[in-house]
């Protein structure tokens, strides 16, 4: 796997990113030779009226709200795809010590921002 490639792909809970995405502070194997700073993705979503009614139900009787976790799940993937557009703008080809922060606003919608740290990382075997 070699980062510094512009057309590869890399596999971040089953979707794939056009960078290195990493929740690690460095990356075994690779040197980082220039930081671009912080870079984020930041999305905003809410569920339709009826879903969230069923929701609701749903929680009273107990078990996992299946609609509500892929609203969560497609939140995060779209957040990444934000945040990796953002790093490579920047002439990043990897983003290290990625985070996610979730937040509720006014009680009908869902923030997720990601946040990391834009590099360019290479081999550490071509330095």
């Amino acid at each position: 796997m070699q980062p510094q490639q512009q057309d590869q792909q890399f596999q971040y809970g089953g979707q794939q990113y056009p960078i290195l995405l990493s929740t690690m502070n460095d990356l075994p194997g690779y040197q980082v030779v220039r930081v671009f700073g912080e870079v984020f993705g930041l999305t905003v979503r809410s569920r339709n009226m009826f879903s969230t009614m069923g929701a609701g139900f749903k929680a009273m009787a107990g078990g996992e709200l299946k609609g509500l976790s892929k609203l969560l799940s497609d939140s995060r993937h779209e957040a990444l795809a934000r945040l990796s557009q953002e790093a490579l703008a920047r002439g990043a080809n990897a983003v290290l010590a990625m985070r996610f922060d979730c937040n509720e606003i006014a009680n009908s919608a869902s923030e997720i921002a990601a946040y990391g740290t834009a590099v360019y990382v290479v081999p550490t075997a071509q330095r």
